[in-house]
């Protein structure tokens, strides 16, 4: 389907894949533009499939164990000021309140890029013993970060996001947390979202601002580019010491409890379109999809056909099932090439033949293949069809990122590969910083993640020559 030419506002993927992707986005009706900079709308169709993704979390969320809570948008100046390294981080990226009314106000408000001190200070009010331990909280919200660079999905400025803050007892479990929470968060890739991804802990120098540790979910896309998609920060008990957190343990001494905190956001939408999606437009995993089937009647004109389409398309509703039926006059060659466009993962024709034959033609958005479904038992054959769909996605991205995926020994390797195939490259790092700055530098990639997965590809470090027992991928982001 990638090579076909169905929509002429969609520049071909293979001219142009960043073009490609912004017409997507937009043609799609998924996103619009605003008169801030960096801030973008969510149109209905766009903030459906957030919703989606939304509801998987939140279940999965809640049986964990979390509950939701609501923190405030602004953060005073001296409390996000108490963890160093954290307002470090983020200080390039913090967006202020001065004025409140006609106002000066006597402190700076910043518009929250992340909420760690917000509970952190939250926490410091209620904590007493250990018997209060775990706090599993979740917040969905939205949080404002200066970018410089934006683009649809991936980076804006204002972003709609989950964050889970955890505060434990014992280091080991809230380890334990972080790992736990990251495999929640692949589950919804992968299972959800029919795309793969690669497991591990982010190097030092990548880790997010304050944390002792940080595992991440890497991607990659249909151009071979990696997306980080999920991140699980473990915090020890850094921030619990900066704000005072002590509690009473279970031999009656007072202790600092140890953090953790984990996002995922609508940049997951980004990815799924760069995963999937075609030079048709949109190729959704029906598991996502606002509506998973869309009916159209063919000669709607015609006595019975648009009864029979209404009926079929109420009984594929009434068994689960999220239908969009179009009725308009609109020809149908209009309606398929909207329907590809906006990645419908089934589309069902009937007309006069099809009703006096007692099926219905069901047609693929991943394949464009066409099947007579019989009426009778559609249900079931509709959710067969949808699974297959859902399963043949994931193992398309699957064999995208198997077979891209590189061995290499040198800097000049790694720098040959991005700059050819592109895709994910591994070779062994001595854990130097300097070697980690010196491959982004001399071959314009950046470290991914050290995999759960480790391999032993040789002895030495890629960059240095010295010994090594690390594998990192490396790879080009977005």
């Amino acid at each position: 389907m990638a090579g076909e030419k169905k929509v002429e506002q969609i520049t071909d993927m293979e001219a142009d894949f960043a073009q490609w992707y912004t017409d997507v986005c937009l043609k799609a009706e998924l996103i619009d533009y605003s008169s801030v900079k960096g801030m973008f709308i969510l149109r209905p169709y766009g903030y459906a499939i957030w919703e989606n993704i939304q509801a998987y979390l939140d279940r999965a969320f809640k049986g964990c164990g979390h509950v939701n809570v609501s923190m405030p948008l602004l953060i005073p100046e001296g409390l996000l000021q108490k963890e160093k390294d954290h307002v470090e981080g983020f200080a390039p990226e913090c967006a202020w309140v001065t004025f409140g009314g006609s106002e000066e106000l006597s402190e700076r408000l910043c518009v929250r890029p992340t909420s760690e001190t917000l509970f952190c200070e939250h926490w410091s009010h209620i904590l007493r013993s250990w018997r209060d331990l775990p706090y599993l909280y979740n917040q969905w919200c939205s949080v404002l970060r200066w970018e410089k660079t934006t683009r649809p999905f991936l980076r804006h400025r204002e972003f709609l996001w989950q964050e889970g803050h955890t505060l434990h007892a014992t280091a080991e479990e809230a380890v334990s947390e972080t790992e736990r929470m990251l495999e929640v968060y692949a589950d919804c890739c992968e299972n959800f979202l029919a795309m793969p991804v690669l497991r591990g802990i982010k190097t030092e120098s990548e880790k997010f601002a304050g944390a002792e540790r940080t595992y991440a979910l890497e991607c990659m896309m249909h151009d071979r580019k990696a997306l980080q998609n999920g991140t699980s920060h473990y915090f020890g008990d850094g921030f619990t010491r900066a704000f005072g957190i002590t509690f009473s343990d279970r031999n009656n001494q007072q202790a600092y409890p140890f953090q953790t905190s984990w996002g995922f956001t609508t940049r997951t939408i980004g990815g799924g379109i760069m995963t999937h999606g075609d030079n048709s437009g949109l190729v959704l995993p029906p598991r996502v999809a606002p509506f998973q089937v869309v009916v159209l009647p063919v000669a709607a004109h015609k006595p019975g056909v648009a009864e029979a389409a209404q009926a079929l398309a109420g009984r594929l509703t009434a068994a689960g099932l999220r239908v969009k039926e179009d009725f308009s006059d609109n020809s149908p060659g209009w309606k398929f090439a909207e329907y590809e466009m906006k990645g419908v993962p089934l589309r069902l024709e009937l007309g006069p033949r099809d009703i006096a034959a007692g099926h219905c033609v069901a047609v693929r958005r991943d394949s464009g293949e066409k099947t007579a479904l019989p009426l009778e038992n559609v249900e079931q054959s509709v959710q067969v069809l949808l699974d297959d769909i859902q399963s043949a996605l994931f193992h398309k991205a699957k064999e995208n990122l198997l077979s891209h995926t590189y061995a290499a020994r040198t800097v000049s390797e790694v720098k040959a590969i991005a700059g050819g195939a592109g895709g994910f490259i591994k070779p062994m790092w001595c854990g130097d910083a300097a070697c980690e700055a010196a491959m982004k530098e001399k071959a314009g990639v950046s470290s991914r993640c050290l995999p759960f997965a480790q391999e032993k590809l040789g002895d030495t470090c890629a960059v240095c020559g010295k010994p090594a027992d690390k594998m990192v991928v490396w790879g080009v982001a977005y």
